[in-house]
């Protein structure tokens, strides 16, 4: 995705439009989400993407930012009684919104337009799908033993999909260690070891929602210079689950 005027898709910042019935999201405790990014699915080219998105309708995500209390609360995957500080909302084509304004003490971000390009995405090459591909039964711990993880491999893959962005869909970006296990560490949270079977096996269930980069015409800067990811199942997605997504952000 791209920041840009004409054919836009969605948007980062501004306000979102909501239903009339809908309550702006709230961390209890901590306070109110701040208002990420708005996407029309109507206007995405659903059929080039990997994931089975509704065909109309809008989704909405938000973020407790620190605004409300200088970044002293973190929202972390890890942190179970901190997954209420991202949410994603589906609000359907059919229901009748209006801009809604931010809660006291909140400060919205400068709206920027986004629109939508088809790209080619890349996953890490210690992620398990490539692990099932190339060398089945391997364990997880060894991944810097396999070939695709040689570093001209990694340079080369590096080169090709070097810029994290703003992405619905497809393989996801990391920053760090790939989000999809991550997000299977928090989800199990027994403290499997990467050479758990267990862990390959759940980080292979969640799929890319969508990523939002650090984006400077947005006054958007998440950590430094990092990036947010919502991720979500198949059958949750196919079932309208939002409130399933889990997030996870990670940073330089």
């Amino acid at each position: 995705m791209a920041t840009d005027t004409d054919g836009a898709v969605g948007r980062l910042g501004g306000l979102p439009a909501l239903p009339a019935t809908a309550k702006w999201p709230v961390w209890e405790g901590h306070g109110p989400l701040s208002f990420v990014a708005s996407i029309d699915c109507t206007r995405l080219p659903t059929a080039a993407l990997d994931i089975d998105l509704p065909e109309a309708g809008t989704l909405l995500f938000f973020y407790f930012d620190g605004q409300l209390d200088d970044g002293e609360a973190l929202v972390l995957a890890g942190d179970r009684e901190s997954w209420a500080g991202a949410r994603v909302l589906y609000v359907a084509a059919k229901e009748e919104v209006a801009e809604r304004e931010a809660p006291a003490g909140l400060t919205p971000y400068p709206e920027v337009p986004l629109t939508a390009r088809v790209e080619m995405t890349a996953t890490e090459p210690w992620h398990p799908s490539v692990r099932a591909a190339f060398a089945p039964g391997a364990p997880l711990g060894n991944r810097y033993d396999h070939p695709v993880c040689s570093q001209e491999f990694l340079d080369a893959l590096w080169e090709f999909n070097g810029k994290v962005g703003h992405q619905i869909g497809g393989h996801p970006h990391s920053v760090q260690n790939p989000v999809e296990i991550e997000i299977a560490e928090a989800v199990l949270d027994v403290g499997v070891s990467w050479d758990d079977p267990r862990l390959s096996g759940e980080a292979g269930r969640w799929v890319l929602l969508a990523q939002f980069d650090t984006e400077d015409s947005a006054d958007m800067m998440w950590g430094d210079t990092g990036a947010l990811y919502w991720l979500i199942r198949p059958e949750d997605l196919a079932e309208l689950r939002f409130d399933r997504a889990m997030f996870t952000w990670q940073c330089s």
